[in-house]
């Protein structure tokens, strides 16, 4: 009988970056999405403009990196979304961890200037 807690090998997953303006939030979530474990710079101690630095943001990477390693993840593809200046520091944190990344993926949405404005209002 396999016990739950016995530690899987070789495991893939997806490492979720959300990198915004006030903070940078990183997700583990397996192939099919399900949410392994997730962590903010706010969830770690670092408040106001902090949290939106590049060093919370590298210690919220290697934080969800041994999180990985823990639970048997080995290979990861990273989806990145957003502008913040957390984005790049994750991925430098996340390659120097013994993570295996197979694929990083750009999320980030495109603005097009969306639906045709009302007319203007004549008085």
């Amino acid at each position: 009988m396999v016990s739950k807690f016995l530690k899987k090998s070789n495991e893939k997953g997806i490492i979720h970056i959300q990198s915004t303006r006030n903070n940078t939030v990183l997700t583990l979530t397996d192939l099919q999405g399900n949410t392994k474990c997730w962590s903010s710079s706010g969830n770690l101690g670092f408040k106001n403009s902090r949290k939106s630095t590049s060093y919370a943001a590298q210690a919220v990477a290697e934080l969800i990196a041994s999180k990985a390693l823990n639970l048997g993840i080995e290979s990861v593809i990273l989806k990145i979304k957003g502008l913040g200046y957390g984005k790049l520091t994750a991925i430098r944190a996340l390659s120097k961890s013994n993570l295996n990344i197979t694929q990083i993926i750009e999320r980030t949405p495109i603005a097009h200037n969306g639906c045709r404005a009302p007319k203007k209002r004549r008085v």
